[in-house]
């Protein structure tokens, strides 16, 4: 059975696809106002319209409101966030920005470590892992690679979630709504999934706070596509 898409309601903002793309930028400081229930189920139905790998659609997710897990959630993202504090301090400034968009950059961030638990929704995209095959049901061809293939599956395992993450921030910015896209409480994902009741076998990807936001919308910017594009191979100039 098929479904139709959602109409839309007052919560909606008449934006097009691309004025979403180029101004959905990422917002951490919200105000306090809840979001509705209808306007968070937007969200999730937006997320599952998304791609998977083999159309499996294995994913979760965890819709935080309650002050209480919020607040334990804020807690663990902060001890994480005190670990990879260190880690950015030691790690170069990106070519393309400057001193003072890098700072901004940073505090942004660090706020968002003192702040996740003010963020009304605390928004948490899962999947389910999904165990591999035997290898000894394989042809010998592919068993001769599959220690190459568990790798590849563990490196290309968010594929089957992103994609549902990045309509869950364009829906965000349709929807007048402010998130952001984090994964430093990873460092400490077994408590994370305690807090959260979740089983064994379900992997968090992300946490993304949302709500409406105190500041401004876009618009981006980013380094120009022809410095980051080449044309049939490496090293080639896309002509830009």
């Amino acid at each position: 059975m098929t479904t139709s898409p959602p109409t839309p309601t007052a919560a909606s903002t008449d934006i097009g696809l691309f004025e979403a793309i180029y101004t959905a930028r990422s917002l951490r400081r919200f105000k306090p106002d809840p979001v509705p229930q209808e306007v968070i189920g937007r969200l999730l139905d937006a997320a599952i319209r998304a791609s998977s790998g083999g159309n499996t659609q294995h994913w979760a997710f965890i819709v935080v409101r309650d002050a209480e897990k919020r607040r334990q959630l804020g807690v663990l993202y902060r001890k994480a966030s005190d670990y990879m504090s260190a880690v950015y301090a030691a790690r170069p400034k990106p070519e393309h920005l400057t001193q003072a968009q890098y700072d901004r950059f940073l505090a942004g961030s660090g706020y968002l470590w003192d702040h996740m638990a003010d963020a009304p929704v605390i928004l948490v995209p899962c999947l389910m892992k999904r165990e591999p095959p035997e290898r000894a049901s394989l042809p010998q061809d592919v068993r001769a690679r599959y220690a190459e293939h568990l790798a590849n599956q563990q490196r290309i395992s968010g594929s089957s979630i992103y994609p549902a993450i990045q309509n869950i921030i364009l829906a965000c910015r349709a929807l007048g709504l402010g998130t952001v896209i984090t994964t430093n409480h990873i460092l400490y994902e077994d408590e994370v999934k305690t807090l959260l009741g979740m089983p064994d076998n379900a992997a968090t990807f992300a946490l993304m706070p949302i709500g409406y936001p105190t500041g401004k919308y876009g618009p981006l910017t980013r380094r120009p596509v022809a410095d980051v594009t080449y044309a049939d191979g490496w090293g080639t100039a896309w002509p830009g």
